[in-house]
């Protein structure tokens, strides 16, 4: 398999007016820079004409690859699947609408080749989307910055430069690309970066952004942070919780026995309710329990963590300039997703 400079992966949904334009930029950046390359455009499950504008590109360039999902799996998916073809030392993702611009890709390149970065995302300081994109972005970027800790103005930027090394390890699903510098980091990745790049007015179709993915990203944001603390050691998060309810059980089971106790051999007052007419008793009970519970839970989740991390493959029916790339199965997830 030859490698090249650079991997440029594009993810694609009813982008078939700005594809052609978008390859051409890409095509005439890269040829002056004098790099080697290949754009991997993914088809998420595009209704349009974009698979025919993407075929039509690779007959007259073969360096333009494309995988075709059969249905829309989400960008995650796209970019997943992207970076398991992708055979450059690094690998630049972009969107397809014409807002991230190519002549950015050189200075990128060099920030991960020459700087020593193992990921730089961009920033779009000055951003043409509207407003109801825009408070969602600033939102999520708060408040990623405060729980991961890593600098970044703009996570969801699809501009990013990654080390081969870096998308080759890492595994991207739900609506989690946004947050791929949180795993990245995780991983090991620790070298992450920012550029300022410049952000476009969109020129054809219009924004595939929805609130459903205001909550999805929310809740993916938890996972991921949950997943890079625990995901090795669950019984860390599962039996401190075990032993905190265990602990409160036993201050209530206490309290029961001296009370009982007391009204037997010491006080001699007897009690005004039996024991199991007592809420306390109930609260005892329960909290027990829940701590039991809670030890099997991580006990179980320690031996899920043992085995290997399923495979998560996205059901491709066409490819084009990609002979040499080993076949993608598809799963029950990708089935029933």
């Amino acid at each position: 398999m030859i490698r090249s400079n650079i991997s440029v992966i594009v993810p694609a949904k009813d982008e078939d007016e700005s594809i052609p334009e978008l390859i051409q930029w890409i095509v005439r950046v890269m040829d002056s820079a004098g790099l080697s390359y290949e754009i991997l455009m993914i088809d998420d499950g595009s209704s349009d004409n974009t698979w025919g504008e993407i075929v039509k590109a690779n007959n007259l360039n073969p360096r333009v690859k494309g995988i075709r999902f059969n249905r829309n799996f989400g960008k995650s998916a796209a970019l997943h699947t992207g970076f398991k073809a992708a055979t450059g030392d690094v690998v630049i993702t972009m969107d397809a609408d014409l807002q991230d611009s190519p002549d950015e890709i050189p200075h990128l390149y060099k920030m991960i080749t020459e700087e020593n970065f193992d990921l730089v995302s961009g920033w779009k300081k000055k951003r043409h989307d509207p407003i109801s994109k825009t408070v969602p972005s600033k939102f999520f970027n708060y408040v990623t910055r405060r729980m991961s800790g890593i600098k970044l103005h703009d996570f969801n930027c699809g501009l990013k430069a990654y080390r081969s090394v870096v998308v080759k390890n890492i595994s991207v699903y739900g609506e989690m690309h946004r947050y791929i510098p949180v795993i990245a980091k995780w991983a090991g990745f620790s070298r992450i970066g920012e550029k300022v790049v410049e952000h476009r007015e969109r020129k054809y179709g219009v924004t595939k952004f929805g609130w459903e993915r205001f909550i999805k990203g929310f809740l993916d944001l938890l996972s991921i942070m949950f997943m890079g603390k625990f995901r090795r050691n669950p019984m860390h998060f599962f039996g401190t919780l075990g032993i905190v309810s265990f602990l409160v059980g036993f201050v209530f089971t206490a309290k029961i026995f001296y009370d009982k106790i007391d009204s037997l051999f010491i006080s001699r007052i007897p009690l005004k309710r039996d024991i199991t007419d007592q809420p306390i008793f109930y609260l005892a009970l329960v909290t027990l329990v829940i701590g039991v519970q809670l030890f099997l839970t991580g006990y179980l989740a320690e031996m899920v963590a043992m085995q290997s991390l399923s495979k998560r493959d996205y059901l491709v029916i066409e490819k084009v300039g990609l002979q040499d790339l080993i076949q993608l199965e598809s799963t029950p997830m990708a089935a029933n997703s």
